[in-house]
């Protein structure tokens, strides 16, 4: 049933599950201090050891503050970035990176104890806005596991994903060994996380060659069309799509983008995330031929994500955007298997999505047909 705390109690005790004791740290902007105020109550609330701090707000290629990246390694129970846009990159990650003991590489002290030691649990909101936070978070976490839970399962034995779409999109998502990941709302385990708003199940594609394919190449990443139609992220931030904007993508990679000014917005954050890229290396900023490989992933096709928070609606912030019923989404660039860094994760919404899944032994299923859940 639908929650009936304040939205603070609710990612505190049913989100987070904080406990006696744990120390959280809370990170946020002048923006978010409502928002972080009201969380800082609610860790006190149940006797946990609340900090809150604040720094500057971040876009896309700013780094956090140095404060911030210190009070994260200091390894707290809980970590929750409030963040109006982004909570900042980590210089001394990205110029070298941490290791877990999988010898997987993670470019920010957040990801590396989320993901590499499992030793935090963590929320991340970027571009929450008090609106959103009051009609959002307060759903029915138990449907809303049930959903993932059963789009997650039938990834199993998933090889490729086909999606199309009213307005232009015909592409094809090669998925075949990925993990499917699941926000869901339930970060009580160390390791575990995602956004408030909660509501998405998302994969990266297997990332391609990046060369043109003629007609007796097998395909091996993200090929076809994607026209968003609903609202995108740029480097200074996100918005509602007035003109869509159509990208043609060949073996897992952007080959030309179209449309307004919105379409040259897009191509200016992906060459600047190109061009960044290299001087980094050359500043020191980026491990020796690292360069290169930031730069050559600014146009990977990243992640293939599905909405599913009843409450979310597109708005023009993607926080939300991305979650809503009806939506899928790509992110261009950044990928969360670890295997294609980039200095930019730039998602963009598909109103209205026909998705089918085609498995190992050639069989299909239709999950989402006009947008309209078939699970």
């Amino acid at each position: 049933m639908k929650d009936e705390n304040t939205p603070a109690q609710t990612m505190i005790n049913t989100v987070c599950g904080v406990k006696r004791n744990e120390r959280v740290l809370i990170i946020a902007n002048p923006e978010t201090d409502g928002i972080a105020q009201k969380l800082f109550e609610a860790a006190r609330a149940v006797r946990a050891r609340p900090v809150l701090i604040f720094q500057p707000a971040k876009k896309s290629f700013d780094n956090a503050a140095h404060e911030v990246l210190a009070a994260i390694a200091s390894n707290p129970d809980v970590c929750l970035s409030i963040s109006a846009v982004k909570l900042g990159k980590d210089p001394e990650g990205i110029a070298h990176p941490y290791k877990d003991d999988r010898n997987i590489e993670y470019d920010h002290i957040f990801d590396y104890l989320l993901y590499g030691k499992k030793s935090i649990r963590a929320v991340w909101t970027p571009g929450i806005t008090p609106s959103m936070y009051e009609r959002t978070v307060q759903i029915d976490y138990e449907e809303l596991a049930r959903r993932c839970t059963v789009l997650e399962g039938l990834y199993e034995n998933a090889v490729s994903v086909h999606v199309t779409a009213p307005g232009g999109t015909d592409v094809t998502v090669p998925v075949n060994g990925r993990k499917v990941l699941c926000d869901n709302g339930v970060f009580s385990r160390p390791g575990t996380g995602g956004n408030i708003p909660s509501g998405e199940v998302f994969i990266s594609p297997v990332v391609g060659t990046g060369n043109t394919r003629n007609q007796h190449t097998t395909v091996c990443g993200t090929s076809g069309t994607i026209v968003f139609d609903g609202s995108m992220t740029f480097g200074d931030g996100d918005a509602l799509l007035k003109t869509p904007i159509t990208v043609h993508v060949d073996e897992g990679f952007v080959k030309e983008i179209t449309g307004g000014s919105e379409a040259l917005r897009l191509e200016k954050t992906i060459h600047d995330a190109e061009t960044n890229a290299v001087s980094m290396e050359k500043e020191g900023r980026l491990p020796a031929g690292m360069g290169s490989v930031y730069s050559r992933n600014a146009r990977n096709i990243g992640e293939l994500g599905i909405g599913l928070n009843p409450s979310a609606v597109i708005t023009g912030n993607m926080l939300e955007d991305e979650k809503a019923f009806r939506t899928c989404h790509f992110a261009i660039g950044e990928n969360y298997d670890s295997d294609a860094p980039s200095l930019i994760h730039l998602d963009g919404v598909v109103r209205d999505p026909t998705i089918s899944i085609t498995y190992a032994d050639s069989s299909r299923k239709i999950i989402l047909r006009s947008g309209e859940i078939q699970f």
